[in-house]
């Protein structure tokens, strides 16, 4: 089974924290993906920048409406997320639990099943 492990990200929270608790946060995401490549569970990675570097383009009679920033005002927004394939949804919290993050009050690790992936 695939699973998206979605890192939710409060720029408030992350802010709130020292250099070192930082530090570790970022360093413990090298260690993950060691564990989740040696058992063979890891699919991808992916890192995104923060939502004042997107945009939304809507389709406005015909013609492509942009605007700057994000989709909807929040204070917490997907700042990435690993893709795993692993024999259960069990398994799969395991593995979220693993992720640094879900040890900072206020933040946390979403498990979403894969449906489809093409």
């Amino acid at each position: 089974m695939k699973f998206l492990l979605i890192m939710h990200m409060n720029p408030q929270v992350w802010d709130a924290l020292s250099q070192e608790q930082r530090e570790e946060v970022m360093n413990g995401h090298g260690a993950f993906m060691e564990t989740i490549k040696k058992s063979g569970e890891m699919l991808g990675t992916t890192a995104l920048a923060d939502p004042s570097q997107s945009a939304v383009v809507r389709l406005r009679r015909g013609m492509p409406a942009v605007t700057d920033g994000p989709y909807l005002e929040a204070k917490e927004y997907l700042g990435g997320y690993y893709l795993v394939e692993c024999d259960s949804r069990e398994r799969a919290l395991e593995l979220a639990a693993l992720i640094p993050d879900a040890s900072v009050p206020g933040l946390g690790i979403e498990v979403r099943p894969v449906v489809f992936a093409g």
